[in-house]
């Protein structure tokens, strides 16, 4: 598959996502989107759906599991997304950590606020106590604020997140699959929920962050890892040429995002190693 080929589905799906009469429906069929391009389970993994203090989670079992359990939150702009969406993502995650993975099923606008949806995440650090936190867009910003919260000594991951405030000054140009108008409004949806934490300091001291080329979200990320190993923050960056954002969904199918989430997963494996989670 090429990239163009990648778009081209993404997009009519995404069309089909926006035609929907209700958001019930809007949901399974992102959810059913995002499935067509994951490939099939590892060998060997296993998965359970289960709940962590009242929030839905799946756990992935991969084969001789090391201790310590890895959190992932998943990304659909803080409206869609789901365990079910991000599950290729998450059992190819658990390979190659080759650590349990647990994916939280937070909650999800415009039933919960963005609040609520941290809430959640929190809830299930809590009860699982992970060895690392690790999420992709709309995750990955739930994944930074988590962090500060919880002031975060573990290893972080972060794919392609909206960092600090986006606005139209920061945001890089539009691309496919991810228009600045787009972003902008799925911003105002929640903004008024984010929480007010200090953005003077990394989110952690120890980050393993994925980009794409052609997304808005590149620019201000870029500008946020430069802050960050300013401030002393260990940060190793991955960035997938011609790729876009969402290209996650088809690494197996996609070389240069492959390569990339391969890089990635494997700083996360040596991080975990260095800070004697493995």
């Amino acid at each position: 598959m090429t990239v163009d080929d990648f778009i081209r589905r993404f997009e009519q799906g995404l069309r089909e996502v926006g035609a929907a009469d209700d958001m019930l429906t809007a949901r399974r069929r992102y959810e059913a989107l995002c499935r067509s391009f994951a490939p099939q389970d590892p060998a060997g993994l296993v998965w359970e759906d289960d709940q962590v203090d009242g929030v839905g989670v799946r756990r992935y079992r991969p084969d001789a599991a090391t201790a310590g359990i890895v959190l992932y939150l998943h990304g659909g702009g803080w409206n869609l997304g789901s365990i079910h969406s991000h599950h290729g993502i998450a059992a190819d995650l658990a390979r190659r950590l080759g650590h349990v993975v647990v994916s939280v099923d937070y909650r999800l606008a415009p039933e919960a606020d963005y609040g609520q949806a941290l809430d959640d995440c929190h809830a299930v650090v809590e009860g699982i106590r992970p060895v690392a936190l690790i999420g992709d867009s709309a995750g990955a910003r739930l994944g930074l604020d988590l962090a500060r919260r919880l002031g975060w000594q573990r290893p972080l991951g972060l794919i392609y997140p909206p960092v600090g405030t986006p606005d139209a000054e920061t945001l890089g140009p539009d691309a496919p699959l991810l228009a600045r108008d787009e972003l902008l409004a799925s911003w105002r949806a929640i903004a008024d929920d984010v929480p007010a934490l200090c953005e003077a300091h990394p989110p952690a001291m120890r980050i393993e962050a994925l980009a794409v080329e052609h997304d808005p979200l590149t620019r201000p990320f870029e500008a946020a890892i430069e802050h960050w190993r300013a401030q002393g923050a260990e940060i190793r960056y991955h960035r997938a040429p011609d790729m876009v954002h969402g290209a996650l969904h088809a690494h197996a199918q996609l070389a240069g995002m492959n390569r990339a989430w391969a890089a990635f997963c494997e700083g996360l494996r040596e991080a975990l190693v260095a800070t004697g989670s493995r």
